[in-house]
């Protein structure tokens, strides 16, 4: 422990006394883990922080209780420090209800909202925009306290580390970047993954000012972290903590650690911080043996207390599953307040802007943020304008970092703001879709209820605007296969103008796509004063021969051909889905059961696709109600071609539909 002078605080007996306890529980609690693992009382991904509880312990010790953590997976020594109580941290480990995420989350996943630890992240460098999201809403909410955010030295290899600290550095956000570097992100040494192995210089190259300290000596680690965390607290900008540390035990009970030398751990094991610590107040006089006896007693009684407290926990009820998957609203959504009270003429791009200044207007916790929105005016012009009249903190360009932003945008929602997240084009989503499936999707259910993420997520989707194969997908399927999100496609006017004021409503992810097609496209906008219900599928047209159904861009097509149909005598009904996700079931099944026909209208590939899920449910819930074969119109199994005469040709067009009416109408019943 001894060190210069300048590089650590005075610290009191009682604090040292302090210090060490938090370690020791951390390290006793863990020890015990592993032997409740080997007797299979534990299960899954066990990843335990033997080593390097100097870290936690000293950067956690300066924290305020409002302050945010956002950790990783190996994040039990966060979680007990002063942040969740043992018992229900150990009931957790074991999947019990009675664990801090109700079992839902196990070792990997701890959450506790009243003491803002928004828990592990088994993504590798996953926490790191949250982290930016939740300072982004102290910033705007005017709330003078920080995040800290642990990751490993694998996450500073990740994009996300670097679209993170970037956004950080950029708006100048209270986050203290704290990399646990034990030198093997898994099994690769930090030599073979990194051409810079100083990783604090990473973050320096970002603009962050950042430094690297000893992580196996507590007294460096915690006068390090206390004067980042008061240049965060005066408002100086982020800041990067480089804890250079070593895992004592493989990367999780599942590794065989082949890849290390043993003698390399035993080496590092004489720089145990413990040990360090404990030895040096013994040798100074400062901790008598019988009390750090004592010391040990307490805590071994705490860890049994926690064991016994798990061992007779309830496991939750098997149709306990089906909850908190989405959070139900506690309250019926207010009317939109701005609707326009008189009819009036105006395109779908107009209707979207108008949605977006109601929006901004009239709840302060509402903010855009995406690629090109603000001093560009948006790829699609919806949001040009806004800049000037909200200025750039509401609407708050992004670098091309599509991950970042979205998990930024997450992060956001769960600090109690309401952000409205652009990314320019549904194939961009892409890259974002580790944000929205694996975090966004999944918090509420795997934190047991704890943590709702209330944002919204805008993109263009849709061909037919020649721009070749990379930029004419519609992908909306992929993300209505996924639990816990919800998934709109405005294919009127009127849902255009008002999806937006519901579903800023909704406390959960709602992704809107917004087919490009309908932006130029002009129609008359009927007054709407009680807005429009983003929970049920729409009867667009009446009719009784057969059932049109289909969605977005799709549905003027489908109406066109509706109304040729009708010339031939055939009278067609047109389910307009606009909510993909969940699926309005009844109102397809009660269609398809009037007409005992049905044809799927989906720009998406058959193989795979939205109009594949609707033909399964109407084969399994309405298949005495048919009189004939389900027919699907869909693109052609082929990229989008850029010549527009072989895009027209590669997606549904109404000859198609017409055509795939005409032949349900022919089958015999």
């Amino acid at each position: 422990m001894s060190m210069p002078s300048t590089d650590k605080p005075r610290l009191s007996r009682a604090h040292l006394l302090d210090l060490l306890r938090q370690m020791l529980r951390i390290r006793r609690f863990e020890e015990r883990c592993v032997e409740l693992y080997t007797q299979e009382k534990i299960r899954g991904f066990l990843h335990v922080y033997i080593g390097e509880e100097a870290v936690g312990t000293g950067v956690m010790h300066g924290l305020a209780p409002d302050d945010a953590v956002v950790s990783t997976y190996r994040e039990h020594g966060h979680a007990l420090l002063n942040r969740i109580p043992m018992e229900r941290v150990m009931a957790e480990m074991y999947g019990k209800q009675a664990g801090c995420s109700m079992g839902r989350g196990g070792s990997m996943h701890l959450f506790d909202a009243s003491a803002r630890f928004v828990g592990g992240n088994a993504i590798v460098g996953g926490g790191l925009p949250l982290a930016v999201g939740l300072a982004l809403a102290d910033r705007l909410a005017g709330r003078h306290r920080v995040t800290v955010c642990f990751f490993g030295d694998g996450a500073a290899a990740e994009g996300s580390f670097h679209e993170s600290l970037n956004l950080a550095a950029l708006w100048q956000l209270p986050v203290l970047f704290v990399c646990e570097n034990n030198l093997y992100a898994m099994g690769t040494a930090l030599r073979y993954a990194h051409a810079q192995t100083e990783l604090y210089r990473k973050a320096e190259a970002l603009g962050v000012p950042a430094q690297s300290v000893d992580g196996m000596d507590i007294a460096r680690v915690e006068a390090a972290s206390a004067r980042l965390l008061a240049a965060l607290r005066s408002g100086e900008g982020p800041r990067f903590l480089e804890c250079r540390t070593y895992r004592f035990r493989a990367h999780s009970m599942f590794d065989p650690e082949l890849y290390r030398d043993k003698a390399e751990v035993e080496e590092w094991k004489t720089r145990d911080p413990i040990l360090r610590l404990s030895q040096w107040m013994q040798q100074s006089g400062l901790l008598p043996e019988q009390e750090l006896a004592a010391l040990e007693a307490e805590i071994a009684a705490e860890v049994e207390g926690a064991v016994a407290f798990a061992e007779a926990a309830e496991w939750e009820p098997e149709a306990g599953r089906f909850e908190h998957v989405l959070r139900e609203a506690s309250e019926a959504p207010s009317p939109p307040p701005a609707a326009e009270p008189e009819p009036v003429v105006l395109s779908f791009r107009e209707a979207f802007r108008l949605g977006l200044i109601e929006a901004l207007e009239h709840d302060p916790r509402t903010f855009l943020m995406g690629e090109d929105i603000g001093h560009y005016g948006g790829c699609y012009a919806v949001s040009r304008g806004l800049l000037e009249r909200f200025g750039p903190e509401r609407i708050r360009d992004t670098p091309l970092a599509e991950n970042g932003f979205t998990g930024a945008g997450i992060g956001a929602a769960l600090g109690g703001a309401r952000p409205i997240v652009e990314i320019m084009t549904v194939n961009f989503s892409l890259l974002a879709m580790d944000q929205i499936v694996n975090t966004a999707a999944t918090l509420l259910h795997m934190s047991g209820g704890e943590f709702a993420v209330p944002l919204v997520i805008r993109m263009a989707t849709g061909a037919g605007r020649q721009v070749a194969a990379q930029h004419s997908h519609s992908l909306e399927n992929w993300y209505a296969h996924v639990p816990g999100l919800k998934v709109l496609a405005p294919g009127t006017l009127e849902d255009a103008r008002y999806m937006l004021w519901a579903a800023l409503q909704d406390p959960n992810p709602v992704l809107i796509f917004e087919h490009v097609m309908l932006y130029n496209r002009e129609d008359e906008l009927a007054p709407c004063p009680e807005g429009v219900d983003i929970a049920r599928a729409a009867i667009r047209r009446p009719g009784r021969d057969l059932s049109l159904i289909t969605y977005g861009g799709s549905l003027p097509k489908t109406l066109e051909a509706a109304e040729a149909l009708a010339e031939e005598g055939i009278e067609a009904e047109v389910v307009d889905l606009r909510v993909l996700r969940p699926l309005d079931t009844a109102t397809l099944l009660d269609s398809v059961g009037r007409t005992h026909r049905a044809v799927i209208v989906d720009e998406g590939w058959k193989t795979g696709s939205l109009a594949g899920e609707l033909a399964a449910i109407l084969a399994e819930q309405a298949f005495w109600a048919l009189d004939a074969p389900i027919e699907r119109v869909c693109s052609d199994e082929i990229p989008i071609p850029y010549p527009q005469h072989l895009e027209n040709a590669a997606l549904p067009q109404v000859a198609d539909i017409l055509a795939a009416a005409r032949r349900a109408m022919g089958a015999a019943p």
